[in-house]
């Protein structure tokens, strides 16, 4: 994996190298870019999917990206945390209004611009009818 920003090759990391002070952290997993900071989650070791504890989450993300993309799942996760709808459902929604494939439909895939889009989907969405 390749930093989109300076081109760096990542390094895996334990999560007490980014977030000393979060010792919840500390045992997790993450990409990270040394030379300009960005950095990614890895998903939890699973066998039933295949995951070894390696697989990032999403793409490498720079402060700004991370705070865009923490934007986007507080206004998208209620529609499918509350019950209203099936995660499966919502993101099916999700790509529709945002003319994608559902396959592609993954926030921690998006850049700046696509998570602004979900925020004003999302925001239309809570004062409207609603998605479905």
């Amino acid at each position: 994996m390749s930093c989109p920003y300076c081109n760096t090759p990542a390094e895996l990391v334990r999560g007490d190298v980014i977030y000393r002070g979060r010792p919840e952290l500390h045992a997790k997993r993450f990409w990270r870019c040394a030379p300009c900071g960005a950095h990614v989650g890895c998903h939890a070791p699973n066998r039933r999917f295949g995951y070894d504890g390696t697989q990032p989450l999403g793409r490498l993300a720079n402060a700004s990206l991370r705070k865009a993309k923490a934007r986007a799942h507080a206004l998208f996760d209620p529609f499918w945390k509350s019950g209203r709808m099936s995660r499966v459902d919502a993101y099916t929604w999700l790509a529709r209004e945002l003319r994608i494939d559902v396959e592609a439909c993954h926030i921690g895939e998006f850049d700046e611009a696509m998570c602004n889009r979900v925020e004003e989907i999302c925001k239309r969405w809570m004062f409207g009818p609603g998605p479905g």
